[in-house]
C-alpha cells in the first residue's frame, strides 16, 4: 500500500516526531474523518510499498526522511511552494527557505523524489493574473536552473465553504472566483512557462481546465514512486477525489491539526483546533479509539 502523509494536514512540518514514533511502533491508528470506526494502518517496511509526502516546510521532517531512506522505503514529496502574501498564506516559509530546502532534499534523494506544487492560485486584488505570471517564472526559473524537480501541479482556489468565509472577512484584499475560461488562460500561460523551463506542467482534480500543454496531474503516481524504488511498484487507479489521476493510497493524517493559517484551505475548519493539535504533537484533535481493544476482555488475555 501507498501512504499518503498527508493531504489532510502538514505532517513534515508539525508532526515530525510523531511520526517517527509511529514509524518504530509500525502502525498508526488513524480516526475515520467521516464517522465510523478507526483503522489500523501498518507501517512497516513490507506492508508499505511508498510514502507521499505533502508539505510547506519539510525542514523539520529531514531526520525522518533519513529514517525512511534506511528502512528503504521509496517516497515522493510534494513541495508546496506559492509565494503568496502573508495575508492568505499565515506561517508559510518565504521561497527562498523553500528552495534551499528543496536543494538539500535533491542533493540526497535526486529530482524525481520532488513534485513542485503551485497551488492553489487565488484571484485576488493583490494576486491578479499578473501577479501569478510573474510570481510563477521566478519561482519555475529557480526550480529548474537548479533541476530541483521535474514536474509542476497547479490547481485553482475551489470555492470550499469554510475557505470562503474567511475569505469574505478579510479586510486587506478583496478576492473572487472568475470565469472557467479566465482560469484557463492563466493556466495555459503557466504551464507555458513551465515547458519553457522544461518543467512537465500538470492541473490536479480540474478537468474543465485542462488546456493546451497542461496534463492531468497523478499526485500520487505509482510511476514516479517506482522510479524513485528502482523497481516497479504494483498500483490501481483509485482516486482519492473525483477527476483525480492517482493511484490506490491511503492517508494516514487527521484533518483540523494544520497551523500554517492559510485561509483558504479546505482542510481547517478551526484554526484553534489546529493549534490544539500542533501542542498535542499529533495531528488529530484527540486520541483515536482502538477499535482493536476489547474493553470486556480481560487483561492478560
Amino acid at each position: 500500500m501507498i501512504l499518503s502523509a498527508s493531504y489532510r494536514c502538514d505532517i513534515p512540518a508539525f508532526f515530525g516526531p510523531w511520526f517517527l514514533a509511529r514509524l518504530a511502533e509500525g502502525e498508526v491508528v488513524v480516526p475515520n474523518p467521516y464517522g465510523g470506526r478507526p483503522s489500523r494502518v501498518s507501517l512497516r517496511p513490507g506492508d508499505v510499498d511508498g510514502f507521499v509526502f505533502w508539505t510547506r516546510n519539510a525542514r523539520p521532517f529531514l531526520p525522518a526522511l533519513e529514517r525512511v531512506a534506511a528502512l528503504g522505503i521509496p517516497f515522493v514529496i510534494h513541495y508546496t511552494m506559492t509565494g503568496l502574501p502573508a495575508v492568505l498564506d499565515g506561517a508559510t516559509p518565504p521561497p527562498a527557505q523553500a528552495l534551499a530546502v528543496m536543494a538539500q532534499i535533491r542533493r540526497r534523494y535526486g529530482a524525481k523524489a520532488l513534485v513542485w506544487r503551485y497551488d492553489p492560485i487565488v484571484f485576488s486584488s493583490l494576486t491578479e493574473a499578473a501577479h501569478h505570471r510573474a510570481t510563477f517564472a521566478a519561482l519555475a526559473q529557480a526550480v529548474a536552473r537548479d533541476g530541483l524537480a521535474d514536474e509542476v501541479v497547479m490547481s485553482v482556489l475551489q470555492p470550499y465553504r469554510k475557505a470562503v468565509r474567511r475569505l469574505d472577512r478579510l479586510t486587506d484584499l478583496s478576492w473572487r472566483d472568475p470565469a472557467e475560461e479566465e482560469k484557463r488562460a492563466l493556466l495555459t500561460e503557466l504551464a507555458a512557462i513551465a515547458r519553457d523551463l522544461r518543467l512537465r506542467p500538470s492541473l490536479c482534480a480540474q478537468p474543465a481546465l485542462l488546456g493546451p500543454g497542461l496534463a492531468e496531474a497523478a499526485c500520487v503516481d505509482g510511476a514516479r514512486l517506482s522510479a524513485v524504488a528502482g523497481r516497479a511498484i504494483a498500483t490501481k487507479p483509485r482516486p482519492h477525489r473525483a477527476c483525480c489521476g492517482c493511484v490506490q493510497s491511503r492517508d494516514i493524517g487527521g484533518y483540523d491539526s494544520c497551523a500554517h493559517g492559510c485561509v483558504y484551505c479546505y482542510a481547517v475548519g478551526s484554526q484553534e483546533r489546529a493549534r490544539r493539535a500542533v501542542a498535542s504533537h499529533a495531528p488529530f484533535p484527540s486520541p483515536p479509539p482502538d477499535p482493536f481493544d476489547d474493553p470486556k476482555r480481560p487483561p492478560g488475555r
